[in-house]
């Protein structure tokens, strides 16, 4: 046997410490084409990055800038300009269209006992021109900056920006407050209007926009009484302050803003842009009846493209309105839209349509099909929770994404007129491929693997037929991290645990082993199955998967059958199946590596959070001799408790294979099937340690979970905490 080597507590944080410096790259933006004095062209670029800062304990976030010199065909210098800078306090930020305004939401914190406030500030070129206190103003609640809802647009005018706001609430009280009469006169005893709530003529300032008027919101209302604690819904975990969005406009010349009438009472707007010629707004509108379910990760919940007319204030839907969509994005010459769609209900997460409304003929296509089986060599579907926010090449015909292909993230263009489709990383090194933005025909991609950490990567968009001749430049780079090395490995499962109706489905792993260190021989080995269930491990960089390797541990990161990535068919395979497919895949390929790599048997363990925490809490349950120690984060453990806590109880009947109806309620047989594909169920065969690491406010997998079990080992006298 190989002597264990334990590395001290001090060397493993410092070790944490070293990783968690590298940063990962989160956004990018191009500035406008100028010319030299010598005729040649460059641009800038912008780049947004974050990273773990541990002596603050939080996630900051910092910019780079950097100047890329080309010729429209090629890229002929490229290198940083400046150091970095931290972005402090920036919820939002959009340049304009023309790339010489830029606007940015930005909280400040209160001064004494005042509330936090946010700021809608605009900047020109050297200067800050508008700085406009949205709390004081008081026309909404907080404004969004989430990615579900939240935008900040710009209209092509460049007179008016658009945001998504909580609705203004009125304060309720208690009938027996009592409030002393105040003094003077307001606006409303005088009968002038206050100047924030005149109404706002959209396009005032440029033609063509119909000279619609908005509603100006916010007047003062009648303060409700008994209504202090009445409850209000939410859109569930991550986003539990957000109810009731609304659409609002800032006038940047008249300093006032509005908030959008004409959207129907029964729909929650976000994901809003400017229509062509600025003559109303094109929304994403969320349906919220009878009940808001969880909408993080769920891209199966009921949804439409809708059209608000700022002349008529009439809403016109522009999409089916049975189905889900999401992340539409306007072509750069205005007249089509392009958007991903599912169906309603059945997995959260499943490979996507691409469809296109075409803004004049008002026509709607589909681009791209969900792909029921992946093949090398073919487009393998789409599965990525949002589009680019420019996507857009620009002859306004294609389209550029990135989505998992297997176990590794691939980028494509499209070309919308046809549903051809074109590897531009097929001949790129193998690992994870994201594209940050393309403008004017730059493009901006991020490249990492599970041993090097994100670099940035730009090219030029070669003309339509030449794509896969794409040569992509590495901008900044990211040193390989030493000692790890990883490969993928593909998995059949064995006849008996076929799906009679998918049959012939394979599943990839990813093995990270440590190339170097005492351990590096035989190393012991860290099973991690993803969350989900239908999500994917793509073979970028990991933090933790990193810090295990370089400690000594090999790490397996397992794509059972339901990942994304491989097919719809496999994404429809595991409904009605969690609990034994996943398992059973997971456990078979924990065996092959056991018996094919040299690693040490003895000491294996369990790694997982959410549906990884439902797998390896199952795993210790049904195969107790396999693994010696368990660490879970906020595991589903029992689905039956679950389904009336959770912010997804569709999510509980879905993957156990029953069908969700808001209105029905479970009956004896469909707890127990519940119950029965709980891990719960083999709780009376664990002898692993277990540490569970539950999160207090969880809202999709809530604590009460993780600590039934904790419960439930105590009781069996199995070592938990």
């Amino acid at each position: 046997r190989v002597p264990q080597v334990q590395p001290r507590a001090e060397e493993l944080s410092e070790l944490y410490r070293e990783l968690s410096q590298h940063p990962g790259l989160s956004a990018a933006c191009l500035g406008p084409d100028l010319t030299t004095q010598y005729g040649g062209k460059y641009c800038s670029l912008y780049t947004e990055w974050s990273q773990r800062d541990l002596a603050r304990a939080e996630n900051i976030k910092f910019c780079r800038q950097y100047l890329i010199f080309h010729d429209g065909a090629s890229i002929v210098y490229s290198g940083p300009a400046g150091t970095c800078s931290e972005i402090k306090d920036e919820l939002l930020s959009r340049e304009s269209p023309s790339g010489t305004l830029k606007a940015v939401l930005r909280k400040v914190p209160g001064k004494e006992k005042e509330k936090e406030k946010q700021f809608l500030e605009v900047w020109d070129q050297n200067r800050k021109v508008k700085s406009i206190d949205l709390t004081a103003l008081d026309k909404h609640g907080s404004v969004y900056d989430d990615d579900q809802f939240g935008c900040l647009a710009w209209s092509h005018s460049e007179t008016h920006l658009l945001y998504v706001a909580e609705k203004k609430r009125p304060k309720a009280e208690s009938f027996f407050q009592s409030k002393a009469p105040e003094l003077g006169t307001s606006d409303e005893d005088t009968g002038h209007p206050k100047k924030e709530d005149a109404p706002v003529k959209v396009g005032s300032s440029h033609p063509g926009s119909g000279g619609g008027w908005l509603c100006g919101c916010g007047a003062d209302q009648a303060v409700p009484q008994g209504e202090q604690f009445v409850y209000h819904e939410d859109w569930g975990e991550t986003l539990s302050t957000r109810s009731v969005p609304v659409l609002c406009v800032l006038d940047i010349e008249g300093n006032s803003i509005s908030v959008l009438e004409g959207i129907p009472e029964h729909l929650s707007p976000g994901q809003a842009f400017w229509s062509p010629e600025d003559t109303g707004v094109v929304f994403v509108g969320w349906w919220h009846e009878p009940f808001r379910l969880g909408l993080r990760h769920c891209t199966n919940r009921r949804s439409a493209l809708f059209y608000v007319d700022l002349t008529s204030g009439s809403c016109e839907l522009l999409s089916e309105d049975t189905r889900a969509v999401w992340s539409p994005r306007l072509s750069p010459d205005g007249c089509r839209i392009i958007y991903l769609e599912n169906n309603v209900l059945g997995p959260h997460q499943q490979c996507s349509r691409l469809r296109m409304y075409d803004w004049y003929t008002k026509h709607t296509s589909t681009v791209l099909e969900a792909v029921p089986r992946q093949a090398w060599g073919a487009f393998p579907g789409i599965y990525c929770g949002a589009l680019p926010g420019m996507c857009w090449a620009a002859d306004s015909r294609r389209i550029l994404l990135d989505t998992a292909q297997r176990s590794q993230q691939d980028v494509f263009v499209v070309d919308t007129a046809t549903g051809t489709t074109t590897s531009l990383t097929a001949d790129a090194p193998q690992g994870s491929w994201s594209v940050l933005t393309i403008d004017r025909d730059l493009l901006v991609a991020r490249f990492s693997t599970p041993s090097c950490p994100p670099m940035l990567k730009v090219a030029v968009l070669p003309a339509a037929g030449h794509e896969a001749q794409t040569q992509w430049i590495c901008l900044q780079d990211a040193p390989p991290v030493p000692g790890i090395t990883w490969g993928i490995r593909t998995l059949q499962p064995p006849p008996e645990q076929e799906h009679p109706q998918y049959g012939g489905l394979d599943f990839d792993a990813i093995l990270m082993r440590p190339s170097e260190g005492p351990t590096a021989q035989k190393p012991p080995l860290v099973v991690m199955p993803h969350g989900g269930p239908h999500s994917v491990f793509t073979a970028g960089w990991m933090l933790y998967p990193a810090a295990l390797c370089r400690v000594g541990f090999a790490v397996l990161l397992v794509n059972y059958r339901g990942s994304l990535g491989f097919g719809q068919d496999s994404v429809a395979s595991l409904p009605g199946n969690v609990g034994t497919q996943d398992v059973c895949d997971v456990q078979l390929c924990v065996e092959r590596v056991l018996q094919e790599e040299t690693l040490d048997a003895s000491r294996v363990a369990l790694v997982g959070g959410s549906h990884g925490g439902f797998l390896a809490c199952h795993l210790i349950g049904q195969f107790p001799d396999t693994y010696h120690a368990c660490v879970v984060r906020n595991p589903v453990v029992n689905i039956a408790s679950m389904v009336a806590t959770t912010d997804i109880p569709d999510w509980c009947l879905t993957e156990t294979g029953l069908p969700y109806k808001p209105d029905a309620l479970p009956d004896a047989a469909q707890w127990t099937e519940m119950l029965h594909k709980s891990p719960m169920r083999y709780v009376d065969q664990v002898r692993a340690p277990v540490l569970l690491m539950l999160g207090e406010d969880d809202r999709r997998v809530p604590p009460k979970q993780g600590l039934e079990y904790y419960r439930a080992l105590k009781a069996r006298g199995v070592p938990t905490r």
